[in-house]
């Protein structure tokens, strides 16, 4: 069985007996990697939408839930979220390229937009922008929102060692484009 955050639990418990500020609490203890997860992946002109969404869904179902990771549930919530959006919009990109089944829009900027003129963070945050989806899922959960990787792999159902490897896969890339781009800089 899996440790529960005291913390959490207590905050989740008041919020049911009818303390607001509870959950005001929660939102912002978890503002901060579940936004900004929603942001990277979603991009800016959907990002405020999908977050009120989904606290939303999750307030609604909070009598059901179980008090074990709430951070894992908010992101699962999210995730699902813009996969539906997604898949609404018709803006396509494969999440899983084994299955096909699930899509993800694409969020990724051209070569010329992601070095103009940029500062370091803001080429670091284009170079992840240009990892596949998948990965830079992976690369966000684990960064924005420190989940373990047995978590991240049971959102996105795969293996553990699947989800590693897209990690791995997402640093290298990250590696490579940031080196090229800094290498570019450099010589302008």
């Amino acid at each position: 069985m899996e440790e529960r955050d005291p913390i959490d639990a207590e905050l989740l418990a008041a919020y049911r007996t009818g303390d607001r500020e509870a959950l005001g609490t929660l939102v912002a203890r978890y503002e901060r990697p579940l936004y900004g997860f929603i942001l990277r992946m979603a991009g800016n002109s959907d990002a405020d939408d999908l977050y009120q969404e989904t606290w939303i869904r999750a307030i609604r179902a909070l009598g059901s839930f179980d008090d074990r990771k709430p951070l894992s549930w908010l992101f699962r919530i999210a995730r699902n979220l813009m996969v539906d959006r997604s898949r609404r919009a018709h803006r396509w990109v494969p999440l899983d390229n084994d299955s096909g089944e699930d899509r993800w829009p694409s969020s990724t900027p051209s070569p010329a937009e992601s070095t103009a003129g940029l500062d370091l963070s803001e080429r670091i945050r284009m170079a992840v922008d240009l990892l596949p989806a998948e990965q830079r899922e992976v690369f966000l959960m684990r960064t924005e929102g420190d989940l373990p990787f047995k978590e991240i792999a049971k959102l996105q159902q795969v293996s553990i060692n699947t989800a590693l490897a897209r990690m791995q896969y997402a640093l290298e890339k990250l590696r490579g484009t940031l080196k090229t781009v800094l290498t570019e800089g450099e010589t302008q």
